[in-house]
């Protein structure tokens, strides 16, 4: 097993280490996916359902949109 680490920054992004990128095939642009279950995150390379499930969720997620929100949340 191979234990690779990453930083996050102030905006809670990391970068996913080389040879992640090039086990997942990850080129720049694709979506990634991350599976939680029972205190495990796997991260992978985001199927084609996925980014479907998550489109089909957008609207219904609208109570989220206002600026009201967006400045109250722009720290997390």
């Amino acid at each position: 097993m191979t234990i690779l680490t990453s930083k996050l920054t102030g905006k809670y992004q990391a970068t996913i280490p080389d040879a992640v990128r090039k086990a997942l095939n990850l080129k720049a642009g694709d979506a990634i996916a991350f599976e939680i279950d029972n205190g495990e995150i796997r991260l992978r390379k985001a199927r084609p359902i996925d980014l479907a499930f998550a489109h089909a969720l957008e609207g219904t997620l609208s109570e989220w949109e206002s600026s009201a929100d967006e400045e109250a949340y722009n720290e997390l």
